[in-house]
């Protein structure tokens, strides 16, 4: 038997949402605690942030090629986290944030084929030079 919004009333209604909100969330608060548990950092991790411009012509392309720059680089050995970010009201502008094991690890990313062909790929459809800082946590 299926119970509608007509047989719970507004008050049900309103607590069958809060108790499925709840819910997800405190699931997607288990995933990701055991995610960071999982990944405890270290003093030897490697921060990352890219910030890439594209001309506002060539956004969609841009996007897309992001997005295929970081499925690919969650495949690398050592890849611990990697997001790709676009600026509020500027849809032109992105940063990937990523972390790596240790250095070995970025410099074995920095030189695969997938991390060359973003590069090239990029290069056209860039309005500001490619900007790449590296970082590590405080002690």
């Amino acid at each position: 038997m299926s119970v509608g919004p007509q047989a719970l009333g507004v008050r049900g209604t309103r607590w069958v949402l809060a108790a499925v909100v709840s819910l997800g969330l405190t699931g997607a608060y288990t995933i990701s605690t055991r995610a960071q548990q999982a990944t405890q950092p270290t003093g030897n991790m490697l921060y990352v942030a890219i910030f890439v411009d594209v001309t506002p012509p060539n956004t969609a392309a841009g996007r897309k090629a992001l997005q295929q720059y970081v499925a690919d680089s969650r495949k690398d050995p050592g890849f611990v986290r990697m997001e790709a970010v676009a600026q509020n009201g500027r849809e032109n502008h992105f940063v990937v944030f990523a972390v790596w094991r240790d250095q070995q690890a970025f410099d074995a990313h920095e030189s695969a084929a997938h991390t060359k062909d973003f590069r090239a790929t990029m290069g056209p459809l860039m309005g500001a030079p490619f900007d790449q800082r590296l970082h590590r946590l405080l002690p």
